[in-house]
């Protein structure tokens, strides 16, 4: 089961949607919201707290603090199964297409007698709602693309909600008698943002495996048993874990390497593995690497560094078998030293409680400086952010003033950087002037709004944004959400020429619903010369755990530390902050 605070955080966030659906009162939407976002952040488990204390907690009032109880006494919240039950299914299910909205599903449902994305699909194909007020031929044209991408997306499993389970359920496995490696393996392994499904792989003698699998097909989080065998199990998880399929194989030891290199693929990586395999004599599956001619000599099976090596390959890092050119690398021996987590030593791009964040200025930096960052940007949004409390030209002068103030008291500790992440308007201009965005340390110049621009005019957009002096990176430079939202689609070939030009660096947002820039972008920014930047966007404590889904995208593009300013020195970063004025 998920934490208390999680499920109550789905909870508050549906109650706020169908309030917002039924034309329920906005301030009510409001206090749901932000309840779900404090709870989602919460560090201690809400049933920890007593009643007098959750009531001092920023963003949980009378009203909350009440549902919160109702919820820990009896495991539901009556006013959110009465909302549920007054709308249709199919109504919520709306909810998921991209780019619509609580106030337009409520306009289709009300005034179109839309009940589900089927009986809006059908509408939009027999032009029946094309006198619905907002709702011109341009916007259903837009409106039947995101459902076709949604229905897409809906196939796969964004890596933030499949790496944390593969990680849960491994924990409970891996002290089991008889258990000698386990490993998650598949497109999760590799780093991909999205996966399909969980495969899981064990290490085990035969006589353990039955009570490997009969733990597996029992674990709390299992809604459904989709197979249970002797080497292999399936199961499909509870909604609070995303209904994901998980597969678990159980190997010999012997095998092992064997078969996590097969099992993690990908298909095309394994293809030319084999070739060069069978070109060499042997041939290669999930069980060994064995003489072609006589498959009973096996060759080499326990591990992957093992196999490679009997190939004249170096190692290859799973982040990098996508047939991309990695085994003429291996070959050489000249593939990348990627990336680590360990080697990130600054975030650049985070949150406070100025805009919508949910620590203040010192919370923040104290929470870096105890991971052993050596420096950390506060970067509150620019006033164009106005649901995000953005600040006008007067708030960021004193915001600038109270970073300062934090600065000096935390010398020594931490080194603390007044910044901003400022909007960059549609027409590529920026949220702040240019006297106000010279006061500043870093500059993170981001798109957030007009995000269905054509190509060229956003091109156009960020190119300007990139010529600005004042700016050190751009962030999620096409504002898509993973799963959720297509985003821009600007020429990354010239802006990752523009951005080395100007020796600034282009971002990869670690927050799993962004990974923006991209594999593949951030590969191209590379081949460019361009310095990366992997920023955590924090908002608050929980976020900072975000940078492993950045890091994992690095190393899939194949950069190492000296690619990327977060892992630069205190001194080196200075240096290279200061060398992108001008």
């Amino acid at each position: 089961m998920a934490s208390n605070n999680a499920q109550l955080a789905v909870i508050f966030q549906q109650m706020a949607d169908v309030n917002q659906v039924t034309g329920g009162n906005r301030f009510k939407t409001i206090a749901l919201e932000k309840g779900a976002r404090v709870l989602k952040d919460f560090v201690k488990d809400v049933a920890d707290v007593e009643p007098q204390d959750l009531l001092q907690v920023e963003g949980i009032g009378k009203g909350i603090a009440q549902k919160i109880e109702e919820f820990l006494r009896t495991g539901r919240v009556l006013e959110h199964q009465e909302m549920i039950d007054a709308v249709p299914a199919g109504v919520l299910k709306m909810l998921d297409i991209p780019g619509l909205g609580p106030k337009g599903v409520a306009q289709l449902w009300n005034d179109g007698g839309v009940e589900s994305i089927d009986e809006l699909k059908q509408k939009i194909e027999d032009c029946s709602l094309e006198g619905l007020k907002g709702f011109g031929k341009k916007k259903l044209e837009k409106l039947q693309q995101s459902i076709a991408f949604a229905e897409k997306a809906g196939e796969r499993t964004n890596i933030g909600f499949a790496l944390p389970l593969a990680l849960a359920i491994i924990d409970v496995l891996k002290d089991l008698p008889g258990v000698q490696q386990i490993d998650y393996a598949g497109s999760l392994r590799r780093g991909k943002e999205t996966i399909g499904d969980i495969d899981l792989l064990v290490g085990a003698k035969e006589k353990d495996a039955a009570r490997i699998m009969d733990v597996f097909v029992g674990l709390e989080m299992v809604e459904e048993v989709l197979g249970h065998g002797a080497t292999k199990s399936s199961i499909r998880s509870t909604d609070d874990f995303r209904n994901i399929q998980v597969d678990l194989r159980v190997v010999d030891p012997k095998h092992y390497g064997a078969a996590l290199m097969y099992f993690t693929g990908s298909k095309e990586h394994n293809v030319k593995v084999r070739e060069r395999a069978l070109s060499m004599g042997y041939t290669l599956n999930e069980y060994a690497l064995a003489d072609k001619d006589d498959k009973t000599k096996q060759v080499e099976t326990k591990t992957e560094q093992a196999i490679y090596r009997k190939l004249g390959l170096a190692h290859i890092a799973p982040e990098l078998r996508e047939d991309r050119g990695e085994l003429a690398l291996a070959e050489k021996d000249d593939l990348p030293d990627l990336i680590e987590l360990k080697d990130i030593k600054a975030d650049l791009h985070t949150h406070t409680t100025a805009s919508d964040g949910r620590w203040s200025i010192e919370e923040n930096a104290l929470a870096y400086a105890a991971r052993g960052y050596h420096t950390v940007a506060i970067t509150d949004h620019s006033k164009g952010q106005v649901q995000a409390n953005g600040l006008d030209d007067k708030r960021l002068v004193r915001h600038i003033e109270a970073v300062r103030k934090v600065a000096k008291k935390l010398e020594g500790k931490i080194t603390v950087l007044a910044g901003s992440e400022v909007d960059i308007l549609a027409d590529g201009s920026l949220d702040y002037p240019d006297e106000l965005l010279a006061e500043l340390d870093v500059v993170v110049a981001s798109p957030h709004a007009a995000l269905s621009q054509e190509s060229k005019k956003a091109t156009r957009r960020l190119l300007d944004a990139i010529a600005n002096p004042y700016v050190t990176m751009i962030g999620h430079p096409t504002g898509r959400l993973v799963l959720r939202r297509e985003g821009l689609s600007p020429d990354m070939e010239a802006l990752c020429k523009a951005a080395a030009g100007r020796g600034i660096a282009l971002e990869i947002n670690a927050n799993h619903w962004r990974l923006d820039l991209r594999d593949t972008h951030a590969r191209l920014a590379l081949e460019h010369g361009v310095r990366l930047a992997i920023n955590t966007d924090a908002h608050g404590p929980a976020d900072p755990d975000q940078l492993p889904y950045g890091v994992l995208t690095a190393r899939r593009a194949g950069a190492t530390k000296n690619d990327v300013i977060n892992c630069m020195t205190a001194a080196g970063l200075k240096k290279w902050l200061k060398s992108t004025r001008g």
